[in-house]
């Protein structure tokens, strides 16, 4: 009898942002609500589990914009048994804009993120070129 195997790529077709900030989870969300006029929401925690490793709980927000295709996750990158992506421990938090965003929208979004007296850092990063990209996808 021959055996079939099926593979699956993953797809990595997201925006992802890293944010460097001293903020609490919640209080970042409300500078990014206030200042971008957004509403995220703290939604479930994203559970993620890895062989041979405990369970990790990384705490997330979630934003869908009224007459728009594309959503926006903000996760934490520390979380309670250690860090989402460990290659990029500098981040404290990621965007993950899932879907079709403009190019002008994108750019407004982050310019308005940079203005945020408490957030350090926001730098665009390529999912694929992270070893742990696979934490990523929920």
């Amino acid at each position: 009898m021959k055996k079939k195997s099926l593979e699956l790529e993953p797809d990595f077709n997201f925006i992802l942002i890293a944010i460097t900030s001293q903020l609490k989870d919640y209080r970042l969300c409300f500078a990014i609500n206030k200042i971008t006029e957004s509403d995220f929401r703290k939604i479930e925690d994203y559970e993620l589990l890895l062989k041979n490793e405990a369970e990790k709980y990384f705490s997330r927000y979630y934003y869908h914009p009224t007459n728009s295709d594309y959503e926006i996750y903000l996760l934490a990158n520390k979380g309670t048994e250690g860090y989402l992506i460990p290659e990029a421990k500098e981040a404290d938090y990621f965007l993950i804009i899932k879907e079709f965003i403009d190019d002008e929208d994108l750019d407004l979004f982050l310019s308005q993120l940079k203005q945020i007296d408490d957030i350090q850092v926001v730098v665009e990063l390529n999912p694929n070129k992270l070893k742990s990209k696979e934490n990523l996808l929920f």
